[in-house]
């Protein structure tokens, strides 16, 4: 049942799925074409100039095959879904076997009845006497439902898939956000404890901006997407609070103009921002740098920022911190702009450069 109540969520999510029209389709062109047009060549009956003569066999070809509704609409879904093959194959032979017999021999008396001085009649009769059992038909019926029933297990079970891969990301969104967070925090924290030592005056400013930005984190940033815009006044305070750290450094952040309708994950440059205050020359040596520029065209959003590092610190040690990092940012990427992205980590005369460039 749960199967099947997933199955019915999802056809009322998405009404015009493949295999409604393909249902549709076999339906309209197999039953109420190809069978109706079968029945007239067996059926003996005179020629008549018309378009769609004796309608009433129609409605028989129709009426005789809803039988099978249960069949590729219920059971056989349910047994794939338990995989109890040898029941399916049991009901497949009980079913297209005996009751598809006994189904058109009782579909046929009950038009007998009503047809009763019609031409027709003679067609009725002769199929409600059940003196052969017609196997061409019985097997087009077979591989038409049952090819139904599988194009809805298959797409259904799809579905699920792709739902359970999208609960999966969300929860790793939700959780990559939630680490962010408390480094962030842990960072900023720092910071004003160093300019409260020098009993800085300009230290309840950048309290009630830590709290701005603190409160963007928290509920602005609780959003699938935030603006573009948000993101920029966000990382200005960041970049701001650590002028004022180190005060002899040329830390910067340039971002001329931005669409204010334009939204991105939000959060999405912190983990390389922070990279570059964590490992830059800028916290041991005055006139050092950090300088982030963020861009906007037509056709794609570019953010780059580069540091100075120590003579004496490898290149390979310039990376980003374990769990909120490279793969942080990697992840992140994939889940919202897959085969949409592109992020480089270069070095060069002791300056390391990460450029992260997005197809809008």
């Amino acid at each position: 049942m749960e199967y099947l109540n997933e199955f019915s969520i999802v056809q009322k999510k998405n009404s015009l799925s493949f295999p409604i029209i393909f249902e549709i389709l076999i339906w309209v062109f197999y039953v109420a074409f190809y069978k109706y047009s079968y029945h007239i060549d067996h059926a003996g009956l005179p020629k008549v100039h018309q378009n769609f003569p004796y309608i009433e066999i129609c409605v028989y070809s129709i009426v005789s095959t809803l039988y099978i509704i249960p069949y590729y609409r219920w059971a056989v879904p349910k047994l794939l879904y338990k995989k109890k093959y040898l029941w399916l194959s049991l009901l497949t032979i009980v079913y297209f076997v005996f009751l598809t017999t006994y189904n058109n021999i009782a579909v046929a008396w009950v038009f007998a009845k009503l047809t009763q001085g019609n031409p027709v009649n003679y067609f009725f009769r002769t199929e409600s006497a059940g003196y052969f059992i017609d196997w061409n038909m019985i097997m087009t019926d077979f591989i038409a439902f049952l090819s139904i029933a599988f194009s809805r297990f298959s797409y259904t079970n799809e579905l699920q898939r792709h739902r359970v891969e999208t609960d999966h990301l969300n929860l790793q969104l939700v959780m990559l956000k939630n680490q962010l967070q408390p480094h962030f925090l842990f960072n900023t924290l720092n910071s004003l404890y160093g300019m409260s030592l020098t009993e800085s005056k300009e230290t309840p400013r950048f309290i009630l901006l830590l709290s701005q930005m603190m409160q963007y984190i928290l509920y602005d940033c609780d959003q699938p997407t935030v603006s573009l815009k948000g993101e920029v006044d966000f990382l200005s305070g960041y970049f701001e609070l650590e002028q004022k750290k180190f005060p002899e450094a040329n830390i910067r952040f340039n971002a001329p103009s931005v669409p204010a309708q334009l939204q991105l994950p939000p959060l999405l440059f912190l983990p390389l921002v922070e990279n570059s205050f964590k490992h830059g020359k800028h916290k041991l040596e005055n006139n050092s740098f950090v300088q982030a520029d963020l861009s906007v065209d037509e056709h794609s959003l570019s953010f780059s920022i580069s540091n100075e590092i120590l003579t004496d610190n490898p290149f390979q040690q310039q990376k980003m911190p374990g769990g909120i990092g490279l793969v942080n940012i990697k992840k992140r990427l994939a889940l919202y702009y897959p085969n949409r992205h592109e992020i480089t980590f270069s070095e060069e005369n002791h300056i390391f450069t990460a450029k992260l460039t997005i197809a809008l």
